[in-house]
Parts: C-alpha cells; structure tokens; sequence
C-alpha cells in the first residue's frame, strides 16, 4: 500500500528541490549541542511558512533514530479512534517513506485498540507535514503511523505503556513524535496565555494534568492526546527532562493578533 501525499504544494512544497531549500532554512540549529537520547517531542503541524521554524527548531535539537513512531491527531473523523497502518510506505516529495511493519505489529499485540485503519490517514495533514523533516534529518528512516482519534484517558494511558513496552525491547532508539498545534483562533493575547498552562503541565512530564488542564481550561490544543499518550510512555521510558525548545503563535508571520493559532516545540529525555 502506497499512501499518496495529500498536502504537498499546500503545506510544504512538493518539488524535492525547494523543499530541500525549505527544510534547510527551517533546521539551523540555535545550538551546536544536540541531544542524543531523545524519548518524545512535541511539533506542530501547519504550514511551514506559520510554524515550520518552530518544528525546525526541534527536529534540529535532537539526534533523529532510524525508527520512530508518529502520532497524530484525527482531524477528518474517519476511522478507528486509534488507527494504525502496519503495511507499506508514505509517498512523498523526497523519496517513499517505509512503514515499520515489525514494530507496528508489536505495538498492535500489546495495545488491542489499534486497529488497522488507512482512512484515518489518507487524508490527514498533521502527520504527513512531520515526515520531510525527519526524512532530511534521517534518510534511513522507518516509522509507524498512528492517528488519535479518541480522548478517552485510559485509552491514552494503554497506547503510551504499549508504546514503552515496544520500545524497551528494541535493540535501537525509536523517538516519539507527537504532532500538534496548540490554542486555536482566540487573541494572541490569551492564546499565549492558554498555551502556558499547557506548555507548563508537558515540562512537569505530567500526563494527567495535561488532559485536565486541557479539557477544564478549554484550550483546543488539537493534539493533546497525542501528546498524552507520549508523556505516557517517555515516563514508563525513564524521561526525567522536557525543555521548550520554541514558541510563536501565527500572529508572528501574519501579524493579525486578534484570531490566531499557537505553536509549541518540546523535547523530551
């Protein structure tokens, strides 16, 4: 199976030499240090030309592996709420992208409520947009593909100790990659301020909080289950350490505060 990239010439560029161009710009590194061990992170996910920077400025921060799982959230509704694809490879400007089968597979044993699931993705920007910075950065790469259509906290909990359990037995690092964007279309004003608390609560590697903090606070972070289940497992993982690499909100590029889109980028080890 074959997933054609849906996003191309919308959200990044689909000619591989401009996007080449493109990541090289966004991925200068603020610092020479690099970290070596990452467990998770945080990106965002909207055109590169509003939040590509900040998503530069992570990848840019950590050393990519060879395996890594990506999750998304769901913004099409289609599909299972946990949808996996174990199978195939993700076509995109750069060259096709292989699917983990091995590791997608062990995640599906441990965790019975990934369903294998192709809809939630085809159309799904979140996770494609992700892809091309690890593909410059790690040109072996391999990854599993999972979008987070449910908030369901105890099935967030279960795909993060999956995810743990499936990693410790690897001989190799996998990173975890949670794409998401953060408050959406309030003023740049009390989006920073709602960002904060939730920013705040993935320093603190506090999964639970962050649901909460999320939910009571009304902060439409889209992918704060994602980022859930990632704290999840970088606790079962040993995680001790989590910095904000970057922050903006869209307002930054377009220069209209009054209805923006935050943007957050964390790592954690």
């Amino acid at each position: 199976m074959v997933r054609r990239a849906a996003w191309a010439d919308q959200f990044y560029p689909s000619r591989p030499v401009l996007l080449r161009h493109e990541l090289e710009k966004l991925l200068k590194a603020d610092s020479p240090e690099k970290i070596t061990q990452p467990i998770g992170c945080v990106s965002p996910h909207a055109a590169y030309m509003y939040s590509g920077m900040i998503a530069g400025a992570v990848y840019a921060r950590i050393e990519i592996p060879r395996k890594c799982i990506v999750l998304c959230p769901n913004h099409t509704g289609r599909g299972s709420p946990l949808a996996i694809m174990s199978e195939g490879e993700w076509q995109m400007p750069l060259g096709n992208v292989p699917i983990d089968s091995i590791l997608a597979r062990e995640l599906q044993k441990k965790c019975h409520l990934l369903f294998e699931d192709a809809r939630a993705h085809e159309d799904e920007h979140s996770l494609e947009v992700q892809l091309p910075f690890l593909q410059k950065l790690q040109p072996k790469l391999e990854f599993v593909p999972i979008a987070v259509g449910t908030e369901a906290y105890d099935a967030l909990e279960l795909l993060g100790q999956a995810m743990a359990d499936v990693i410790q037995a690897q001989r190799e690092r996998v990173l975890i990659v949670a794409s998401s964007d953060m408050n959406h279309f309030e003023s740049d004003e009390r989006t920073r301020l709602k960002d904060r608390r939730a920013i705040d609560q993935v320093l603190a590697l506090d999964p639970r909080s962050l649901y909460d903090t999320v939910r009571h606070e009304h902060i439409t972070m889209c992918g704060y289950c994602p980022t859930v289940a990632m704290l999840h497992a970088a606790r079962r993982l040993g995680a001790t350490q989590a910095e904000l690499v970057r922050y903006g909100t869209s307002a930054d590029v377009s220069g209209d505060s009054s209805r923006v889109v935050g943007y957050a980028g964390i790592v954690v080890w």
